[in-house]
């Protein structure tokens, strides 16, 4: 465990946070992520569990210091408590930080305690509304029962959620103080995300469903009084403390406010192609270079160093001209959420 970060960026930025999806699948097909009739990689091109133990294990002992596990749906991977528990020993070891989770939630009452039990200690729920009827419209097949009990069963574990609503014109707006109140009523965080320009935007419109967040904020002022508040968590979010409640929410504005200059994070997709920012397509391919070291870990780490080195300033989503300008390609799912 070295004391100095060992990968920084052309902007002086420590890089020291890793998303890394361990699945491009997923039990449901919500709108803003993924076509309803995808096409899931041959398994031969994912990552084995041993292979993503090796590749997270090698970015913690270059300074990684906290390890989001997304998707697709991260626990619908066969076996994935495997790995989970091989991050325990980073955990215990003191190298890695947080181990935590972006979740839909459907799979959480068969998993929470487990994940507790990994060492996870606050997990993410992508939640975007609390009726039934729109939850299915939006997550096409999913059931909004069966994230609501396996919301239950990991505050039952003892696991800390944050609720994740996208930010969705003409289809949660009049949800807004329903949320509000039910992570209020709940002790739950709650972060609005605004939606983003990925994807294939002939079957979904982005600009249409667009939501600037700075409209939700002034909705939530005229109920609410706002504290703005300092703290960061490592990720996008800017955070305001909402008075009469006392509870934390947060907001992701890749649209209506840049949130790069702090960019402390990489992504890495299960096929271990590393993208050193969500809205640009450049990005490295990690996973031959180590199928095809052995044992050496040197050449992955010489990978994994210069791509750091190729780290942009910041994205360029925009649709300040009523297109997706930025739009990237790939399917959020694909990047992991």
């Amino acid at each position: 465990m070295t004391d100095a970060p060992r990968l920084i960026d052309p902007f002086a930025r420590a890089i020291t946070y890793l998303r890394v999806s361990v699945t491009d699948r997923c039990d449901f097909r919500c709108v803003y992520c993924m076509a309803e009739n995808m096409t899931f990689l041959p398994k031969k091109e994912l990552l084995t569990l041993e292979e993503l133990d090796r590749m997270c294990s090698t970015f913690i002992g270059l300074g990684v210091q906290k390890l989001r596990i997304t998707g697709g749906e991260p626990l619908v991977r066969r076996g994935i408590m495997t790995f989970f528990n091989a991050m325990t020993r980073h955990l215990d070891s003191g190298a890695l930080k947080e181990l935590t989770v972006t979740t839909n939630g459907s799979q959480l009452a068969r998993y929470a305690g487990d994940l507790y039990a990994a060492g996870v200690r606050r997990i993410n729920v992508s939640l975007d509304t609390l009726d039934p009827d729109k939850f299915a419209r939006v997550t096409r097949w999913g059931k909004l029962d069966q994230v609501l009990k396996g919301i239950e069963a990991a505050r039952n574990a003892g696991l800390r959620v944050k609720i994740n609503a996208v930010a969705l014109k003409g289809f949660n707006e009049d949800e807004l103080f329903t949320l509000t109140q039910w992570c209020a009523r709940e002790d739950m965080d709650l972060t609005f995300i605004e939606v983003m320009p990925m994807g294939d935007l002939g079957n979904e419109d982005r600009v249409g469903q667009y939501w600037s967040l700075e409209d939700l904020r002034g909705d939530l002022r005229t109920r609410y009084t706002l504290t703005d508040l300092a703290e960061k968590t490592g990720g996008p979010a800017r955070y305001v403390r909402l008075e009469e409640t006392g509870q934390k929410i947060g907001f992701i504005t890749p649209l209506s406010h840049n949130f790069c200059e702090s960019c402390n994070r990489v992504r890495m997709t299960c096929t271990g192609e590393l993208f050193m920012c969500l809205g640009q397509e450049d990005n490295a391919s990690l996973r031959d270079i180590m199928r095809d070291s052995g044992d050496d870990n040197a050449p992955l780490i010489r990978a994994i160093e210069a791509a750091i080195a190729r780290k942009p300033k910041g994205h360029d989503f925009d649709y300040s001209r009523q297109k997706a300008d930025g739009q990237v390609s790939r399917h959020m799912s694909h990047t992991g959420g």
